[in-house]
């Protein structure tokens, strides 16, 4: 049996991360289900699911950078990758307030993870919870994380007891929101963003005693059940949290709560759901000072509802729902500089208006892009683009959100990359489970990628198309220019911090003092072999001159290949090489 920590540290932070996304795993869907407020769009759960799962997999790079050390990584380096990793994934409003709430819970657990410091990460994220909250409702989440922290304050023992009373007081809050919140008790359901927040405070019990949380006996229907009013017995979600008798289960969609943005914009909680409301969901990350910050919340908050922005230290989240999605954008590049732009239409993806969706296309192409250039680039070609920032690769979650926006019947898959190849592999399963034929052409780099766009056609048969566009990436070896950090071992020899690495076909192959020369052999060296077109794709700081002068490198040494220059706007290399 492995060794219970006696506090919470990274090892212990990790086993949390993991079993939280498995326990929202196994309860997504009947989060979406239940969730009548503040909007009945049926993604609660999902996104608290692509919340976590973001977060976990922060905490997984950490330890793998430590895979080759005896020790495990500092607690408060798995903390703060779990907080950060919460909020570059973060999704709808349910998972961005729970982005936050592990983000305050963060800056605590940092500095130590015995009982008094959980005490003390809990109330703070609760109470900083309540300040950002312009008109605070019980029967929310919020309610359900202040119970939380109540209840672990009456704990001053070792650190199993503050976990197990923390999630108890969770609990019973949880069952009390359908008579404080009119929408729930009417529709018979607690509220479903409390109930992901229990989820993972469940996962926290078992990380810390090795035990699950009793949930209690099943239904034949398969939910849990418990005695109520002298035994009769009501449905419960998992988890062990009593719906009220007289109401019904509800099999509608369901969105996140208001409540737990600590250090965010005030959030408006009107006593009921609102169906006549915004048309869009508008999400970003951003960029931006913060008294930028302070200027959009104000911006935002006059042409919507529902805003949360969370985040800190000049990276953001905005959430906010408006009718103007174009208006909402603009704030944002007025404020710093937006990406991972995200703009979701309730009348199509919601159960509040209903409206005919648009038959979905036979085929569509969803490629992973290293900048904003190729994302603008496959976008015209008619591609479904996910941006992978440096240090950010996107989640299977966010690979299967691009696959359901492409809108098809078949997809053909490009991630781009070798270490997104699981991920990939993982969103195509998904995808194929909801109906989707899905290919995954097993692309390991941009420029591998732009040949298989290249040779799409959508015209011809499935089978066929996927096998040309395989043989054009496979037929497309690929370099890129990258500058050392430190010292270290290479097999092109030892590189100094700040040399210029030539990278072939992923290994390093030539070690150089500036971009333009070590750009002009790492070409050499892959022309050498043959080709017909060079592909370059520059970076936002390289100048058009290194451009120019390279396209005459090559037309004045190899008269008869082409050359065809990109611009991939912000991305990790300053030159992506592609020879085919």
């Amino acid at each position: 049996m492995p060794q219970l920590p006696d506090d919470l540290d990274a090892v212990a932070v990790r086993t949390w991360c993991s079993l939280a996304l498995e326990a929202l795993g196994r309860e997504r869907a009947e989060i979406d289900a239940i969730n009548v407020y503040p909007i009945a769009d049926g993604d609660t759960g999902t996104n608290l699911y692509l919340t976590v799962e973001s977060a976990a997999a922060a905490v997984e790079a950490v330890f793998a950078a430590h895979e080759t050390g005896t020790t495990a990584p500092a607690t408060a380096d798995a903390v703060r990758a779990m907080a950060h990793g919460a909020l570059i994934g973060a999704r709808g409003n349910s998972g961005t307030i729970l982005a936050q709430l592990l983000r305050g819970m963060a800056g605590v657990l940092a500095d130590g993870g015995d009982a008094a410091h959980l005490r003390l990460a809990l109330t703070r994220a609760a109470a900083a919870a309540r300040q950002a909250v312009a008109h605070p409702v019980e029967g929310t989440v919020l309610t359900v994380a202040t119970a939380a922290a109540e209840a672990a304050q009456g704990e001053e023992r070792e650190l199993r007891a503050v976990v197990t009373a923390a999630y108890e007081g969770a609990r019973a809050a949880l069952a009390r929101t359908p008579e404080q919140l009119a929408v729930l008790g009417r529709a018979g359901v607690v509220d479903a963003g409390g109930r992901g927040l229990l989820a993972v405070l469940g996962a926290l019990v078992e990380a810390v005693t090795g035990q699950a949380p009793v949930r209690g006996p099943r239904t034949a229907s398969g939910k849990a059940a418990a005695p109520v009013d002298g035994g009769s017995v009501v449905g419960l979600p998992v988890g062990g949290v009593p719906v009220p008798a007289g109401g019904a289960a509800v099999e509608g969609p369901a969105h996140g709560t208001p409540g737990l943005a600590a250090a965010a914009g005030p959030i408006d909680c009107p006593e009921d759901a609102d169906e006549g409301g915004p048309a869009f969901e508008v999400i970003y990350l951003l960029e931006a000072r913060d008294e930028q910050v302070d200027r959009l919340r104000t911006r935002l908050d006059a042409l919507g509802d529902s805003l949360v922005v969370v985040g800190g230290d000049g990276l953001w989240h905005v959430h906010v729902h408006v009718d103007d999605a174009g208006a909402a954008v603009e704030a944002g590049v007025e404020a710093g500089r937006p990406y991972r732009i995200r703009i979701t239409h309730f009348a199509t993806e919601s159960g509040h208006d209903v409206r005919v969706q648009s038959e979905p296309a036979q085929r569509a192409v969803v490629v992973v892009v290293p900048g904003d250039g190729l994302a603008r680039l496959c976008t015209e070609a008619g591609a479904t683009t996910v941006i992978a920032r440096p240090g950010e690769p996107p989640a299977s979650g966010e690979l299967v959100d691009a696959i359901r926006r492409a809108h098809a019947r078949e997809v053909v898959l490009l991630p781009n990359d070798a270490a997104l190849r699981h991920t990939a592999a993982a969103a195509a399963e998904q995808a194929r489970t909801e109906g989707v034929r899905v290919a995954l052409v097993p692309t390991r780099a941009a420029v591998q990628g732009i040949a298989a766009l290249a040779v799409h056609e959508p015209d011809r048969g499935f089978d066929e198309d996927v096998v040309a566009m395989t043989a054009a990436a496979g037929a497309t070896r690929y370099a890129e220019l990258a500058v050392a950090e430190r010292q270290s071992w290479t097999m092109a020899g030892i590189c100094q911090a700040g040399d210029i690495l030539g990278l072939i076909d992923g290994d390093v192959a030539v070690i150089g003092a500036d971009v333009p020369a070590t750009a002009r052999t790492v070409l050499d060296r892959m022309l050498a072999a043959g080709g017909e077109l060079v592909t370059l794709v520059l970076g936002e700081d390289v100048p058009d001159a290194m451009a120019d002068a390279l396209e005459e490198h090559v037309r004045e040494g190899y008269l008869a290949v082409d050359t065809v220059v990109y611009r991939g706007g912000h991305q990790r290399a300053p030159l992506l090489i592609g020879v085919e």
